[in-house]
């Protein structure tokens, strides 16, 4: 028994030297690819490691002038202040009101979008519907605000179209009723972004096997049920790497939108967090508190992405990692 033991104790060191030869040499035959990462991973570390320094900065009271010597450590006080302040606390209720919103808006809308083009036949009719709800994506959003303020208006087509078919009787300001900010937000965002995020699940369906169509439709299946038991199963995967993606940046509802269709009737429902950083952050110079509340984001944006990852994990479905 003893022999036998000593004998697969020796094993383990040939068994890793022998993977890390394997590995050496896979190396070796893509020389050529590693070189070309190697830019890459020198922009990787300076753009988005080596920044990570600059935390050290939402634990002190960082004055711009003074060295890091000297600078005064204060601990958590800027942590427990955003927690503490009742601005800081409504701009992260907006902010995880409104990627919710533009998280469930996006995922439905160009889900379906996409599930209709797959089954358009009319090639013609096809590619121009996907070139009509490509375009806003490439508007940039101080353009798109402005054609929102435009059709929002007084006196703007959707005021227009109300009080003719008699929903309305006066004109309504919507951007300057802030309970209705929300709503504009995700219509604007699911307007500008619908059609391109639509690119991802096409290319997908177009993995499907065509024979699985034949076989459903032989056996009497219609579209919807081809669309409900082989479309939405084919994509299955995709669409859930892409919802653990997304719950990652559930932080992240934008700025330029917020910022640009924002202003002083709707700022208690307009305002984000990063809105938040520019106003009282970066503009007054408290740039610890700036840097306190971007460290909170990507923190709680790295727990969610790796929950939503071992979820996914747990329950069998494909994930990133």
């Amino acid at each position: 028994m003893e022999q036998v033991e000593v004998a697969k104790t020796d094993q383990h060191p040939k068994k890793t030297t022998n993977k890390l030869v394997t590995f050496l040499q896979r190396c070796v035959r893509q020389h050529a690819l590693l070189t070309m990462t190697i830019p890459f991973l020198i922009w990787l570390f300076i753009f988005k490691y080596l920044p990570i320094w600059g935390w050290t900065i939402a634990f002190q009271n960082y004055k711009p002038a003074r060295s890091f010597a000297e600078q005064e450590w204060v601990g958590f006080q800027h942590f427990m202040f955003l927690f503490e302040d009742e601005r800081f606390l409504r701009v992260l209720r907006n902010t995880l009101a409104m990627s919710g919103i533009n998280l469930i808006l996006g995922f439905v809308t160009a889900i379906t979008l996409a599930l209709l083009l797959n089954e358009v036949r009319i090639v013609v009719f096809k590619r121009v519907v996907q070139t009509i709800s490509y375009l806003p994506h490439f508007i940039s959003w101080v353009v798109a605000a402005g054609i929102v303020q435009q059709t929002l208006s007084p006196d703007g087509i959707i005021n227009d179209l109300l009080m003719r078919f008699g929903f309305i009787k006066e004109d309504i300001l919507f951007l300057g009723i802030g309970e209705y900010f929300w709503g504009i937000f995700g219509a604007a965002t699911v307007w500008k972004d619908v059609g391109w995020n639509t690119i991802v699940y096409l290319a997908a369906m177009t993995m499907i096997d065509p024979a699985q169509y034949e076989a459903a439709e032989i056996d009497g299946a219609g579209r919807l049920q081809r669309m409900w038991h082989i479309t939405l199963p084919g994509i299955k995967s995709v669409i859930v790497v892409l919802l653990i993606m997304n719950i990652g940046y559930l932080l992240e509802s934008g700025f330029e939108p917020q910022y640009l269709l924002g202003n002083g009737m709707n700022v208690d429902y307009s305002e984000n967090i990063d809105i938040f950083v520019l106003k009282y952050g970066i503009a007054q110079g408290n740039f610890s508190l700036s840097i306190a509340a971007g460290m909170f984001k990507t923190v709680v944006s790295f727990i969610l992405l790796f929950a939503a990852n071992n979820i996914a994990k747990r329950l069998g479905e494909a994930r990133l990692y």
